[in-house]
């Protein structure tokens, strides 16, 4: 049976390894909606039409409805320019993308936010806000992928942030119990993770850490 897939956020750092991943699996159609004027290959959508009228912009580009959606969508305030363009992106189009995969039949969906979301701090309010906006929406099913720092090469150049790789890194081994969800984690492990769980059906809200991931990671990454 052909799994129909959406997935919003192709071309960062997690979607691009969870695009190709799943391109190469012949049972899953996917659908990948890309910012309208962007060179990558996908389904060009307007985000702010999309905030406009999910449930119909998204009817647009999975006429014959979805099975799972993943949403890999995030900026950070350097790049999206204030807080509140931020918040744009991490939260309202999260909000809007949910909302429309919803109403294309979606039931389950997965969700990239960050350790301590929810927690002190803009960054973390702003992702606990997305994650209560996709869970107020009555899915059969909810993944929420929390990641510490991710290493990983991206395709636009953060200078801070490749140190900070190699900080996290060397730090990873002596966090230990809780603090051990704010650790490394490689994001192709992240990856293998998404696409493990976006084949499974079982209904519930499941919240997964470094530690689950790695684990789900390790038993799906291809051998």
């Amino acid at each position: 049976m052909t799994q129909r897939i959406l997935l919003a956020g192709s071309t960062g750092l997690i979607g691009t390894l969870v695009s190709d991943r799943l391109l190469a699996r012949p049972e899953v159609d996917l659908i990948r909606l890309v910012r309208q004027g962007s060179s990558a290959h996908g389904s060009a959508i307007d985000f702010e039409q999309l905030c406009a009228a999910p449930e119909a912009r998204l009817k647009e580009h999975a006429p014959e409805g979805a099975h799972v959606a993943i949403c890999c969508l995030g900026t950070t305030i350097r790049t999206a320019g204030s807080q509140a363009a931020m918040v744009r992106v991490d939260r309202d189009y999260v909000q809007a993308f949910a909302r429309g995969a919803h109403a294309v039949g979606a039931r389950r969906f997965i969700l990239v936010t960050s350790a301590g979301a929810g927690g002190p701090g803009f960054y973390l309010q702003t992702k606990g806000a997305a994650e209560r906006a996709v869970l107020d929406l009555g899915f059969d099913r909810v993944d929420l992928i929390r990641p510490g720092f991710l290493l990983g090469q991206r395709a636009e150049r953060r200078v801070w942030e490749a140190i900070g790789q190699r900080l996290f890194a060397w730090l990873t081994p002596a966090l230990v119990g809780a603090l051990s969800r704010y650790g490394a984690i490689d994001a192709e492990t992240v990856a293998d993770a998404i696409v493990a769980l976006a084949g499974r059906h079982d209904a519930g809200v499941y919240v997964h850490h470094n530690a689950d991931m790695r684990h789900i990671g390790r038993r799906s990454a291809p051998q």
